[in-house]
């Protein structure tokens, strides 16, 4: 029974969890920063990485809690991509606690985590899959011949789908984070009374990339024909967005159709290309119901295994980086102190962790 400790830093959550086995949670802590981000309208990175260092000890304790540190076999921990001054927190605090509790440290790609979001509900998955991560800094969809390997097919050309949210909630007045609140007005909007000029792209030589300037340029033009005034101000948030108007939420709508229909568009494309035996699914935008609910009928329609990990398990969050880190801790690879945060960190083109003996 292997216990990994897992920790996460690349954002704004500051997260530790303790996984068994590489599948079972025995605790999932996050402390979140959005409160704190919210007033900037997005992650100020400054202020993300203090954070983290006040959150950090109080956050692992909590997680540890019940096995203790005695009880640990490994240290997993997010080293890119992400923020440099977070990732730095997370990583160094993640060292010190591999060398005072002389265990193995295993250094995580943020995305290979999202991947592994799904085990706690699913289990392991058969190969070749492929996998599509959506999330506010991520647009990627990947191909998996095998086990830890991933070649990335396609990927954002501008802005992640998480990111053309929030620009849209901004010019909107909804506030931040954006794709909570627009995927709630969305609901209560009929894409039909907000018709914009946007078609997905298909980008010749590489048609699993995905672009979203297009759709932002349409949402620009539209509020401007159409004058569309932002939310004002005001400290009562919650009255304010339900007496949202009728252009919002029918412009809502009708964004977050065509953000899925991109999405759904491009995935159907390499089903069809590359037959995997599953597909995974991982990043914050998942949460999104339009999403989910395409994904099913994907699936039901192309008969293909999809996986959709719970809500809990999308945003960011340190069972995900724990899970992926047994992955590696089993297959006797661990990674020394030369390790650094690594901000631009591809996967597929990461440094592997070593494959020796761990020496503190």
């Amino acid at each position: 029974m292997r216990t990994v400790l897992g920790i996460e830093t690349s954002c704004d959550e500051t997260a530790a969890a303790v996984v068994i086995e590489g599948r079972q949670v025995s605790s999932n802590v996050i402390a979140s920063q959005m409160e704190i981000h919210r007033p900037y309208g997005g992650v100020v990175p400054e202020i993300a990485s203090r954070q983290h260092l006040e959150a950090m000890a109080d956050v692992v304790a909590g997680a540890v809690a019940e096995t203790g540190f005695d009880g640990l076999d490994g240290i997993a921990v997010t080293y890119g991509p992400g923020l440099v001054g977070a990732l730095l927190v997370g990583l160094s605090y993640a060292k010190a606690l591999s060398l005072a509790l002389d265990v193995p440290l295993i250094g995580v790609h943020h995305i290979e985590g999202h991947l592994f979001s799904t085990v706690f509900e699913y289990g392991d998955w058969d190969y070749p899959a492929l996998a599509l991560i959506v999330s506010g800094g991520h647009t990627d969809l990947f191909y998996l011949p095998a086990a830890l390997t991933y070649e990335r097919l396609g990927h954002t050309r501008d802005d992640a789908a998480g990111e053309a949210y929030d620009k849209t909630a901004r010019r909107l007045g909804l506030g931040y984070p954006g794709g909570p609140i627009l995927d709630r007005l969305a609901q209560t909007g009929r894409t039909e009374a907000a018709p914009l000029v946007y078609r997905p792209p298909l980008i010749p030589d590489a048609p699993y990339d995905f672009s979203f300037s297009g759709l932002k340029t349409a949402v620009l033009r539209y509020i401007r024909e159409q004058q569309i005034a932002p939310l004002p101000e005001g400290p009562n948030r919650e009255a304010i967005l339900a007496q949202a108007p009728d252009n919002i939420r029918h412009l809502a709508a009708s964004f977050q159709q065509a953000v899925v229909n991109t999405l759904i568009s491009v995935l159907e494309r390499a089903i069809v290309a590359y037959r995997p035996r599953v597909v995974l699914t991982g990043g914050g935008v998942v949460c999104n119901s339009a999403l989910r609910q395409a994904l099913a009928e994907l699936a039901e329609r192309m008969g293909v295994g999809i996986r959709i990990p719970h809500p809990k398990y999308t945003t960011d969050n340190a069972a995900m980086i724990a899970a992926a880190g047994y992955a590696h801790l089993v297959r006797g690879e661990r990674h020394d102190w030369s390790l650094e945060p690594a901000p631009s960190l591809r996967l597929g083109s990461h440094t592997a962790a070593r494959p020796q003996p761990f020496r503190a």
